[in-house]
């Protein structure tokens, strides 16, 4: 007999964990992320081609060293992995230990240089990139009742809500400090403690290198009066219900993760360089920048006119206003000059 825990209440962040990873969780089913829902890495092989150079980059402040590690951190079906390796120079590539780390089993067909892990490794020297990992580590959410005070939202497993008990501790501290509501009765916030926890645990394995957190994100001065907490399912957008029908997904206050991650890296000896900045930012400073051919190829050269204008095309989504270049992109070095700086 199966226990039934439709009617159960719970906080949002056991609820969404149990939803997206226990054993019949969003996150194992076979067809992956990519049956739901479309990321940079599915949108255009050119992200896997920046992400290569950024790994070029890495490799190079590093002095090229023996073995160069790429960690790919909530890698999905591996595709990022496999197409970062792909794009490598030869010489690069032969230098590198990939590694991807996700709770679903390794997909078929997977290149076999790919190490497949349930855990980040330690020790890494080289390129810690996390593509739409954060907003996938469960929250709580919290609620303004109608005394002004922030409560815990309490879920049951068919999406229904009540306020349970008011904020304290750890998690009435992080609200106080990263995402200050007025007591107006209905104001919700995300608290994003457990992810600055992950991002600081994720940055605190890398010896030397960097470590890139790409997500859905907003800033203490951005915060959405109401959250961000949503579903998905089937490429679209949905009701989030913790019955593992859906994926559950939440922007990230990555300033918050960026401190905690630069915390982490001082407490380890090393003096951590951190900034912020949009996906646009970051490409076009690895050359994705969605600029169109000129027409003049189109009669020169009308296949590689076509096939640069399908380029531009791929370039123009990854880096569009309103949406893929939005994306918050968190770029944390460790040891070494920070590798987006333009030169």
């Amino acid at each position: 007999m199966t226990e039934d825990t439709t009617g159960r209440w719970r906080g949002w962040r056991a609820a969404t964990e149990k939803a997206l990873y226990g054993p019949q969780g969003f996150y194992r089913r076979p067809e992956g992320p990519a049956g739901h829902f479309r990321t940079s890495v599915h949108a255009s092989a050119m992200f896997a081609g920046a992400v290569a150079r950024l790994l070029c980059r890495v490799d190079e402040a590093l002095d090229e060293p023996a073995a160069l590690d790429f960690v790919d951190l909530a890698a999905g079906r591996g595709e990022l992995t496999a197409g970062v390796l792909a794009a490598l120079p030869a010489g690069v590539a032969a230098r590198v230990r990939a590694y991807a780390v996700e709770i679903a089993d390794r997909p078929e067909g997977l290149d076999p240089r790919v190490e497949w892990l349930a855990e980040p490794p330690k020790g890494i020297t080289g390129l810690l990139f996390a593509n739409e990992w954060l907003d996938n580590v469960p929250v709580e959410v919290a609620e303004v009742d109608s005394g002004g005070v922030p409560r815990l939202v309490l879920v049951r497993e068919d999406g229904t809500e009540r306020l349970g008990e008011p904020l304290s501790g750890a998690e009435a501290a992080w609200l106080a400090r990263w995402w200050p509501q007025a007591p107006e009765e209905g104001l919700r916030a995300e608290i994003g403690l457990p992810r600055d926890t992950a991002w600081a645990s994720a940055v605190a394995g890398v010896d030397r290198g960097l470590a890139v957190a790409v997500d859905y994100a907003h800033t203490r001065d951005t915060r959405p009066p109401f959250g961000t907490l949503t579903g998905f399912r089937e490429g679209r957008e949905t009701a989030p219900v913790p019955d593992g029908s859906c994926d559950i997904t939440a922007h990230v206050a990555l300033d918050a993760c960026a401190q905690a991650g630069a915390t982490a890296a001082t407490t380890a000896g090393t003096l951590p360089g951190v900034r912020l900045l949009t996906q646009r930012a970051a490409l076009r400073a690895l050359g994705v920048t969605g600029a169109r051919p000129p027409l003049t190829l189109a009669s020169t050269d009308p296949t590689g006119y076509v096939r640069a204008l399908a380029g531009a095309g791929e370039a123009a989504e990854l880096t569009a206003t309103g949406g893929l270049g939005d994306f918050g992109w968190l770029v944390q070095s460790v040891g070494i000059p920070d590798p987006l700086d333009e030169p």
